[in-house]
């Protein structure tokens, strides 16, 4: 076998145990996980719906058309946040670091059926949250174990280039989706109400380019909304006055939605030179569809926890993100990219609770492209987020507060730090440019 074949096999090894790694994930704008391209984390994912790497059919299926043949692209990315709450309201007992480092994996494969036809399959985690707090802290009635979402979605699609200038796609998104959700009660340090399940939701995605110029594309890219349906269990503890003949809790199965968003990314990117490109992205999260999930029992009546529904007041407003970036062809081997990013978080100072404390931040991010070998490159990026300080007020106004369960008021101070890496390869051998032969006479 020649070398260059074995590498890649090796090489393809690696990627595949790398989409099989499971992730816990950490939270991002809302809970959505932006981070499914090192090659677009490089410039804070300026110019991603455009193309430049197979991971951009994640933001626009119509980007496959940029790559003839068959690629993959397998993603791996480790996100470490630090997140530290101080109260105020009354008391000093705060937190240390209650966010959670994860590996969030994802997969990108392309074929070339046609001339004008692509197929293709991205399999991605979308969406993710991992925190977890201690027992005994000052807003312990609001959090109290931890928050834990993990979805894993598969999107088989295809893509048609119309012409030279234009290209569209579309796609079927499969989503399931794993959830547990610890809160305190007001019984005791150790007391707490646990929501867990599973479920599948599903949705579409589409999108185009148009190149105008030579020098000009812009690509507009939409992922549909997904109502995730969870089905799972409600468990509180062998309390006396939770089971004593005056409570009505409601232990057992139980049932809810998520209604997460639909995503519009709008890209661009602009050559400047041989060696130098400009790229920009919009990008609108239509948080404000998420509401309240209410918890019901299986028979659709309200779960209780002694007399109180249980349900989970999200109520946020919309998501903007917004980046510049540029990218630098070194030589024939090495690419060199950079971009900042201000990501407005859906979640407003009324709404926010400790389980997700999330607040608007700043991206500055820098990456690499290396080509292996003809066929196999490597991407690499780095991001460090500034998330602005966040104040926590859980008073009444705020729809998660419960009378009976007192105020919580706070901070709190956090920044996340990403890691990125990619393995692209060409699985088929470009063709041959044609020689013309002279002859002699």
């Amino acid at each position: 076998m020649r070398r260059g074949r074995m590498e890649s096999r090796l090489l393809a090894g690696a990627g595949v145990i790398v989409i099989l790694t499971i992730a816990s994930a950490a939270h991002a704008g809302g809970f959505a996980l932006r981070e499914q391209s090192a090659y677009g984390q490089g410039s804070s994912y300026a110019g991603v719906a455009v193309g430049g790497s197979l991971s951009s059919m994640f933001w626009n299926p119509a980007t496959m058309t940029q790559f003839s043949g068959i690629h993959s692209e397998s993603v791996i990315t480790g996100i470490i946040p630090s997140s530290k709450n101080t109260a105020t309201s009354g008391t000093t007992v705060g937190t240390s670091n209650i966010g959670n480092a994860a590996l969030v994996p994802a997969g990108y494969y392309s074929w070339q059926v046609q001339r004008q036809l692509w197929l293709g399959l991205s399999v991605t985690s979308p969406y993710g949250l991992s925190e977890s707090f201690p027992d005994t802290w000052a807003g312990r009635n609001y959090s109290a174990g931890g928050s834990h979402l993990n979805t894993y979605n598969a999107t088989p699609s295809f893509a048609y280039a119309v012409n030279d200038w234009l290209s569209i796609g579309a796609g079927v998104q499969f989503q399931y989706a794993d959830a547990t959700l610890t809160k305190g009660l007001a019984l005791g340090a150790t007391n707490q109400a646990a929501i867990s399940g599973t479920g599948w939701g599903y949705g579409f995605t589409a999108g185009l380019t148009v190149t105008p110029t030579p020098t000009t594309t812009i690509g507009l890219g939409y992922r549909s909304a997904v109502n995730q349906k969870i089905n799972g269990t409600l468990a509180i503890p062998n309390n006396a006055f939770l089971f004593s003949p005056f409570s009505v809790s409601t232990p057992g199965s139980v049932t809810t939605t998520l209604n997460l968003p639909d995503t519009v990314s709008l890209g661009l990117r602009q050559k400047l030179s041989s060696q130098w490109t400009a790229m920009a992205t919009v990008e609108w999260s239509n948080w404000s569809r998420i509401g309240t999930s209410q918890i019901l029992q299986a028979n659709g009546a309200q779960a209780l926890v002694g007399s109180s529904p249980v349900a989970v007041a999200f109520e946020y407003s919309d998501g903007w993100f917004y980046s510049l970036g540029a990218e630098y062809q070194w030589n024939d081997r090495l690419a060199l990219r950079g971009g900042v990013g201000y990501e407005k978080s859906p979640i407003t100072d009324d709404v926010r609770v400790p389980l997700l404390s999330d607040n608007d931040r700043v991206w500055l991010s820098a990456g690499a492209t290396y080509k292996y070998s003809k066929n196999i490159s490597i991407d690499a990026a780095y991001s460090h987020l500034f998330v602005k300080s966040t104040p926590i007020d859980v008073i009444p106004g705020n729809p998660s507060y419960s009378t009976g369960t007192g105020v919580y008021t706070g901070t709190v101070d956090s920044h996340i730090d990403i890691v990125s890496l990619a393995l692209k390869i060409r699985w088929d051998d470009p063709a041959p440019t044609p020689i013309k032969q002279r002859y002699v006479k």
